[in-house]
């Protein structure tokens, strides 16, 4: 079977164009997830008010608050 060389670099072609468009598409896509701020690390003040309100209930409990 032969083979015309204008037919094999026609579908080379094809497939490079398929394979860059490709590439193209998934770009954007892969940049909008690199941008995604992490989630917030929790705030040493929430932290403490949330303990001293658990001591506190702590106390309430034991009847140590009179």
């Amino acid at each position: 079977m032969e083979m015309k060389n204008r037919v094999v670099s026609a579908i080379a072609a094809a497939v490079q164009m398929y394979i860059e468009t490709q590439q193209q598409e998934a770009a954007p896509a892969a940049e909008a997830r690199s941008y995604q701020s992490p989630a917030p690390s929790p705030s040493p003040w929430l932290i403490g008010g949330r303990q001293a309100a658990m001591e506190l209930r702590r106390m309430w409990q034991m009847r140590l608050a009179r």
